[in-house]
């Protein structure tokens, strides 16, 4: 997609920095400093030299001056009169209140990151050298001031974040470093045109019944008020697949806007992952010399709420058909937001798409991201859940700050329109919920706080400008005037009892028909943690270590979580494996209880994908791009083919129920849930072994799972009677190895109780031509093997991880890196790590 008209000449040289007020440090040059436009006061300042890495120890707190610091970004341009009509200053991104003034003449003063802005400055240009100055206010006290000004809101963390239109997640989160600065964040330029301009362009789509695809373009003008340009038409394009389809219209001269119709016939259609391909047709918009293209897919979207007997569900369809969601939640990609490029994004998105997820949730205290993310999600078949920017906090609806979310909502809203990934647009981020439960009432005291914009203002800009896509007023949300917005049974739905107050294992408790959060916390790799972290020694509760964990008393969680499953820790090693095992143990136990309950359920939403700096948190890949433990348990509980072995009462106990009789909820069953367009017809083994691999019971069970449905299989009562549960489990496992399906264990007691051997398995590894692989050979079960291969190379990256392996079997690891090691020092503690090595090594002590 065009990111900017073809006339459009950037301003992104020759840019220094200045402070204008605040307390520098001590020694503090006087002069200019260089800087980068695109790009924020951070980072200029450390490509200066004159301040550490941000993210490094506790520099976190000796650099809060930044934030209270305005600074003045200046720059020199050369500018000749090219004859055009109209030359304009854009700017695309300024962060965040800012004054412009150009050739000592201030032409604007600007308040929200989220928009962009355009000035016709003509009049103020000279032919040969400009000045371009633009200053901005220190972001913490210009938030602490409009707090005193209109009155403080209720909100999360330690600033008054909701008093502005700047990312939330500037001022810290509780996975998030705080580093609110400013910058000029986007591009800024010259547009120089004549004739017509093309504002915005919507090419909205549908299908019709006959299976053509309809395009809608809704195109916004500018005319620069000459005879000429009042008489120039616009001519829509369609085209790929051997497709070529022209739409032309012609205006009234004082029309701003046209709407043309072109109609694809048989368009392909466009499938999120998973359901089918994802066909992009191109589309060009003339208006006398503009120009726009983008792309679209032809696709339809519908959510449903409609009460069934059970309450609500949330169901998504995506061309009448239903989506079993398997998401993770987003949040931005690196916490200076001008050092996310179109690789980091395409790195990411992958991980997720690798990691079996069809569906990433934009949350609503980062950025609307950009056309790279968008545009590779169309690519990709990941669906796009899109939050409006509003979270965890109470927001003014009088007009200082209404005036803006609006003009922000319109802009996105017309920007996105042609994605069709996105499916979802979501009015804020826990604030319904907030509302009820977290005792806003009586400290808002009947002022405004948000409801106008997720019950009013939003739906209606989205019935004007963008109806193709479905709406949530909010998440949690579930959609009934008298429910509550956090209710299981209705909508969606946030789970954070578990991780704040109860085990992982009340998961088990909750029969949600859709969780948009949930998540559990655990380390980054140890390479990134020991980049960072420089306590001696290291500890968990060491003061840079704890800089490095924003929730509150989050190590004591995380150690609080792990002691019913994990033996303590005997070292820091231990402790940093143990509590990045539980973490994925957490996550896989939640998402396999809640995808065992579908159709009852249709979808979670993990928090979270990823980290925005080095620091403990919920991610499944961490800052420095590696695939922690949990996303390898994501991917397999997130396997289109899932099977998992679930506490299930008997058909028997169901019926004695309806009699008055207690259900028994002990017994196990095999459900099998089959997220393809395929239907199954196999059989698996389900064996009750011990752990040197004796089998002590066996069944053979035959199963039939049609195509995007679930099977729940009984297990024999021989199977069931665990006789010793620290020395057995069950394992299911398909006959056939291509059925899709991977093997399912039961283990019927934790690790910590379990008779695992430290000397189970024997492993060996070579050198190969992209790297190095392990083979890993069970004696015994081994349970839960995960290379820490950052431990050897931190640039080195393995296909595998989490894996279970019975007695008698093997597997292979392969590593990608090209570091050039013994390859023997990937297999020992603790760069081969397993649940039995912290089980023996706890036992050693």
């Amino acid at each position: 997609m065009s990111h900017h008209p073809a006339t459009f000449t950037s301003i992104s040289e020759g840019w220094t920095v200045t402070p204008l007020s605040g307390s520098t440090p001590e020694n503090f040059p006087d002069g200019p400093i260089p800087a980068v436009v695109p790009g924020v006061i951070h980072t200029d300042l450390l490509r200066a030299g004159l301040i550490a890495d941000p993210f490094d120890g506790d520099n976190e707190a000796a650099q809060q001056w930044i934030g209270d610091t305005a600074w003045r970004y200046t720059t020199s341009f050369s500018w000749r009169d090219d004859g055009s009509t109209r030359h304009d200053l854009v700017a695309y991104g300024l962060d965040t209140v800012a004054t412009v003034l150009l050739n000592g003449v201030t032409i604007a003063r600007t308040e929200n990151q989220h928009r962009s802005y355009r000035w016709p400055v003509a009049e103020l240009l000279r032919d040969g050298e400009n000045e371009l100055v633009i200053e901005f206010a220190a972001p913490v006290p210009e938030v602490t001031s409009r707090a005193e000004e209109h009155g403080a809101l209720p909100r999360v963390n330690h600033h008054e974040y909701n008093q502005l239109r700047k990312t939330a997640s500037h001022f810290g989160w509780d996975w998030g470093i705080d580093v609110a600065g400013v910058g000029i964040w986007k591009e800024i330029g010259i547009d120089s045109w004549s004739g017509v301009r093309i504002d915005s362009v919507r090419p909205l789509v549908s299908v019709d019944g006959g299976g053509a695809g309809v395009l809608t373009a809704h195109v916004e003008l500018e005319r620069d008020g000459t005879a000429a340009a009042a008489e120039l038409g616009v001519v829509v394009r369609v085209t790929g697949f051997d497709q070529d389809i022209t739409a032309v219209t012609d205006l009234p001269a004082d029309a701003s806007a046209a709407v043309l119709r072109a109609s694809v016939p048989d368009a392909r259609l466009w499938w999120p992952v998973g359901h089918g391909e994802q066909p992009l047709y191109s589309v060009t918009v003339c208006a006398g010399d503009a120009e726009w293209r983008g792309r679209v897919g032809f696709r339809t979207v519908r959510l449903n709420t409609a009460p069934d007997r059970a309450g609500r569900p949330f169901e998504v369809l995506v061309n009448d058909q239903l989506v079993l969601i398997r998401g993770v939640n987003w949040i931005p990609d690196h916490a200076f937001l001008t050092e996310i490029d179109s690789e980091r994004y395409a790195r990411r998105l992958a991980d997720a798409v690798e990691g079996n997820v069809n569906l990433i949730r934009v949350w609503g205290g980062g950025i609307y991201e950009s056309d790279d993310f968008y545009d590779r999600a169309d690519e990709l078949g990941l669906l796009v859940w899109q939050d409006f920017l509003l979270a965890c906090a109470a927001y003014a609806e009088e007009d200082h700050l209404a005036r803006e979310i609006e003009a922000e909502a319109r802009e996105q809203i017309a920007r996105l329109s042609s994605h069709p990934s996105l499916v979802i647009w979501n009015g804020n981020n826990e604030n319904i919920w907030a509302y009820a439960d977290w005792g806003w009432p009586g400290l808002l005291n009947g002022r405004t706080w948000g409801n106008g914009y997720y019950r009013g203002l939003f739906p209606q800009l989205l019935a004007e400008l963008d109806p193709t896509r479905a709406y949530s007023p909010a998440s949690p949300f579930s959609f009934g005037e008298y429910l509550h917005p956090n209710d299981p049974r209705n909508g969606t739905m946030h789970i954070w009892d578990v991780w704040n107050q109860r085990d992982y294992t009340a998961y088990r408790s909750y029969t949600p028909r859709f969780v948009s959060e949930f998540g559990f916390q655990g380390p980054p790799a140890w390479s990134t943690l020991a980049r960072v972290v420089h306590d001696e020694p290291l500890d968990p509760f060491g003061h840079e270590m704890l800089v490095h964990q924003k929730a509150h008393l989050g190590n004591d969680k995380l150690e609080r979580g792990a002691r019913p499953h994990l033996p303590a820790p005997a070292s820091i090693d231990d402790w940093h494996w143990a509590m990045q095992l539980n973490q994925a143990h957490a996550v896989r136990f939640g998402i396999e209880h809640f995808r065992s309950l579908t159709p009852h359920n249709t979808g979670t939403i993990l928090w979270q994908l990823n980290d925005n700096w080095p620091v403990v948190s919920w991610a499944a890949v961490d800052f420095d791009e590696h695939r922690k433990p949990l996303w390898f348990a994501l991917r397999s509980a997130y396997a289109p083919r899932l099977a998992t072995l679930q506490p299930r009462p008997s058909a028997a106990a169901v019926e004695a129920a309806f009699e008055g009789a207690a259900p028994d909820n002990d017994l196990l069953a095999l459900v099998l849930l089959n997220d393809t367009d395929a239907d199954f017809d196999g059989a698996f083994d389900v064996t009750r072994q011990s752990l040197d691999g004796r089998v002590l019971a066996k069944a053979s069970l035959t199963a039939v799972v049609a195509a995007r449905r679930t099977l729940k299989l009984e297990l024999p009562p021989d199977v069931l009677a665990v006789g010793d549960p620290a020395g057995e489990v069950i394992v299911a496992a398909p006959v056939a190895d291509s059925s899709g399906f991977e093997v399912a264990v039961w283990h019927p007691a934790e690790v910590v109780a379990q008779a695992l051997n430290h000397d189970a398995f024997e492993a060996h590894a070579e050198q190969t031509e992209g790297g190095y692989a392990v083979t890993v050979t069970a004696h015994t079960l081994v349970r839960d093997i995960f290379l820490q291969v950052d431990r050897v190379d931190p640039q080195a990256r393995v296909d595998r991880g989490l894996i279970t392996l019975p007695a008698g079997e093997s597997t292979r690891f392969e590593i990608v890196s090209s570091a050039r090691v013994d390859p023997a020092a990937f297999t020992v503690w603790p760069v081969l790590s397993t649940a039995n090595g912290l089980r023996a090594r706890r036992a050693s002590e």
